[in-house]
């Protein structure tokens, strides 16, 4: 079993039954533990990037957003639904995605794919100790007109404090993120209600021809910025698991029914909220926040002098960044102890899985802090260089592996499964034309 999906199993229950994936198997649900999942996938994919979402998205026209709209629901449900089967299906239960990968594709592959995964996730969790840091500090001397502290030792106690909570468990840690990411969906709906009466519509339907091509064109190159906006598949390794543990045969159709939620609520609160700030910037307001390099609530605060937008801002970001980073954690010391496994014990004799656990813990803890007190500008360049990995894990990989792994066979001729290589390759492609694009100056 993998050291990091043992981390967060509770005393006495550290295996799975073992037990063949049943596609028809409806267990009764167990409400509570699914709804602690379904807002904690929620705070994975609500991450900080929330607050640059609109502007990203928006900039391509109204036409390219309404089709990414209606595209966005299906591409997160089945390309998450798909990497969670793969998963649930492992011959051997418990193992996570990167020992479920060895076992599915060998040791090469496999090995291959564990290092992908950890360097697609690991860099954001380092993201996020910068941005938790800079959020509360310009909260303390702009808000509250406090001084700031010393960066070294801010940064240490913020890292320090989101660690504690994964180190305690998964249950601290599905109960904080629910503390979390409550106030964020209200706070991003009263922010979507609040700025209605702002909307000017008649700047963005304007009454030109349309441009097909421009159209897709833009569809095609605003979807990875919904794709990763509504990402959580650093956590869905872990979630599998824990429906695994509860549910046996039931996992992958209990799974399913978790993320159809998580997709709808991620639909519903998000997109509402893009709208609106879209709608509430009009063409002109959107060029302008991205020229200025400013999350949309801290543009729309300096515009509308708003004090109320103003507060929003910060507290939206500490809710995001800090649930967010919980899930990210997950993906990269699940990651770590796959890669561990990969190069230097395959068979997990010489490393115990509690010292591996508290190597990772360590590893991640000042890496993290060490980024946090250099404070680099390096956000763009991680999901430029991190997007098209996470791309190919979450949309290619399991519809490959449904060919591949005699478990998923009844999953094989779906029509979704061809939804979602065709989403991955577009998600892929455009990813990659826009690292060309930067690097050409084209």
């Amino acid at each position: 079993m993998s050291s990091v999906s043992h981390q967060f199993h509770d005393a006495g229950d550290s295996s799975a039954p073992a037990v063949a994936i049943d596609p028809d198997a409806d267990p009764t649900p167990d409400r509570r533990v699914e709804r602690g999942w379904v807002v904690s996938l929620f705070g994975t994919a609500v991450g900080a990037g929330v607050l640059f979402l609109p502007i990203k998205a928006g900039l391509g026209g109204v036409w390219p957003l309404i089709i990414a709209t209606l595209l966005i629901a299906p591409m997160t449900y089945f390309s998450h639904r798909a990497l969670s089967r793969f998963v649930c299906a492992s011959p051997n239960p418990g193992d996570d995605i990167t020992a479920v990968a060895r076992s599915t594709f060998g040791p090469g592959v496999g090995g291959l794919i564990s290092v992908l995964y950890f360097l697609a996730i690991y860099p954001i969790v380092l993201i996020y100790g910068v941005s938790i840091t800079n959020t509360v500090d310009s909260f303390m001397v702009n808000q509250l007109g406090l001084a700031s502290l010393p960066r070294p030792l801010l940064s240490f106690v913020l890292i320090a404090l989101m660690m504690a909570v994964m180190i305690a468990g998964q249950k601290l840690m599905l109960a904080i993120t629910g503390w979390l990411v409550y106030p964020l969906i209200l706070i991003l709906f009263g922010a979507s209600l609040y700025l209605i009466p702002s909307w000017k519509p008649d700047a963005l339907f304007t009454g030109g021809p349309v441009d097909l091509g421009g159209i897709l064109l833009s569809t095609w190159l605003v979807i990875p910025v919904l794709v990763f906006a509504f990402n959580h598949s650093p956590a869905i390794s872990q979630f599998s698991l824990a429906m695994q543990r509860q549910y046996g045969a039931g996992a992958a159709t209990r799974a399913s029914a978790v993320l159809a939620k998580v997709t709808g609520l991620l639909v519903v609160f998000t997109m509402f909220f893009v709208w609106s700030c879209v709608l509430a910037l009009g063409p002109d307001g959107m060029a302008e926040a991205q020229e200025q390099n400013l999350p949309v609530l801290s543009y729309l605060a300096n515009v509308h002098g708003s004090p109320l937008i103003s507060l929003l801002g910060p507290v939206v970001a500490f809710l995001a960044i800090v649930s967010s980073f919980f899930g990210h954690y997950l993906g990269a010391a699940e990651g770590a102890a796959g890669v561990v496994r990969s190069l230097v014990d395959k068979d997990g004799s010489r490393i115990s899985d509690r010292t591996l656990r508290l190597v990772i813990a360590v590893v991640i803890f000042f890496t993290t802090w060490a980024a946090a007190v250099a404070n680099p500008s390096v956000l763009g360049l991680i999901e430029t260089v991190g997007g098209p990995v996470i791309a190919m894990i979450l949309f290619l990989m399991p519809i490959y592996a449904i060919h591949r792994l005699d478990a998923l066979a009844p999953y094989r001729g779906k029509a979704s499964n061809v939804f979602v290589v065709l989403a991955g390759l577009a998600a892929v492609s455009a990813l990659v034309y826009g690292i060309v694009r930067s690097v050409t100056g084209a």
